[in-house]
């Protein structure tokens, strides 16, 4: 009786440590702490990037390939509107890395303009990138030479909800003209170019890294003139929007005579919270010690110890676990 009641309470045992194991045997869930050895490792990632005329795109196509290198996860980069769309195609789980403006992330993290009551609160940084000029793109045959020069004129401001909007509103705020002051024009990079080039728009916003592909190849048939930003302006819009920093287009660039003084934000990195720390870091890894990889302009501006600089919003995990590794530190 003894017996059968020894192997009874065994079995129950035995029956009650594999129902627990079950339980515990699960993947993490990805809010960005995951501790990766449980956690899955995904067979295929996404990068949005933005229009295949800005630099983006190029720059998430090298990217995309030195990851699936490094970490054996098949990662693909794709068209986008790029900065506002594509924190929404994270938040919405359709992709898992994105590029945005570090503004364009701060907004969607703390949901305000257009982001407002529709915060993403599901994603981290990996890093910042480089430095992305806001270029005010006409030719010499239009007259335009001044901000100012801009009303009245048809004036592209990027893709709808793109980072350059935000831009473009903000740089004619501290100019004193509206949207309403513009024939305003929501066009791509490349749709920018090829109606200046046609004679269809007068101008185009462009943030993006120089050399910028759609502008290259607009300076190619026509003489391009980027409009200067005046110092006092260029002041006045740091003070009020201090993610902005100062910056040019050099001269040579699309056969600029001279430099055209104007603002930047920055490139960056953002990753799923869904990502477990440990694909974290090793994407992270993957990008900051194989840029000798990239065939872009940009990918010689890209250095790690930059990354941890200025992203507006907390690093993911996986990424701070990285830089940590390697000794740096957000200033």
């Amino acid at each position: 009786m003894k017996k059968k009641s020894f192997l009874l309470a065994t079995a129950l045992l035995l029956a009650l440590s594999m129902v627990l194991a079950a339980c515990g045997g699960g993947t993490d869930e990805g809010n960005g702490g995951g501790e990766g050895e449980g956690a899955e490792k995904p067979k295929f990632m996404s990068i949005v990037t933005g229009g295949t005329g800005g630099t983006y795109y190029p720059l998430g196509g090298s990217f995309a390939e030195i990851i699936s290198d490094a970490t054996g996860i098949d990662t693909n980069a794709e068209v986008s509107g790029a900065s506002a769309e594509n924190m929404n195609t994270l938040k919405d789980g359709n992709a898992e890395i994105a590029f945005s403006q570090t503004d364009i992330a701060s907004y969607a993290k703390e949901g305000k303009l257009m982001f407002e009551g529709a915060a993403v609160d599901n994603v981290s940084a990996i890093g910042t990138l480089y430095p992305e000029t806001i270029q005010i793109v006409t030719t010499a045959k239009s007259g335009i030479k001044s901000v100012e020069d801009l009303k009245g004129k048809k004036v592209s401001i990027g893709a709808p909800g793109s980072g350059t909007a935000a831009n473009a509103e903000q740089i004619l705020e501290v100019h004193g003209i509206a949207l309403d002051d513009i024939q305003k024009q929501d066009l791509s990079f490349d749709e920018s170019t090829a109606g200046i080039q046609d004679g269809t728009i007068d101008a185009a916003f462009v943030t993006a890294g120089t050399p910028t592909g759609a502008v290259e190849g607009l300076s190619a048939t026509e003489d391009v003139v980027i409009v200067p930003i005046e110092q006092d302006k260029i002041d006045a819009l740091i003070e009020k929007y201090p993610y902005y920093v100062q910056d040019e287009v050099p001269s040579g660039t699309y056969k600029l005579a001279e430099a055209a003084p104007t603002v930047a934000v920055q490139a960056m990195l953002v990753v799923s919270n869904d990502l477990s720390e440990d694909v974290v870091y090793d994407v992270t890894k993957a990008i900051f010690e194989n840029l000798d990889k990239v065939t872009h302009a940009k990918g010689k501006m890209i250095k790690a110890e930059n990354a941890v600089k200025g992203t507006g919003i907390d690093l993911h995990p996986g990424a701070q676990k990285y830089f940590d590794e390697q000794g740096f530190k957000a200033e």
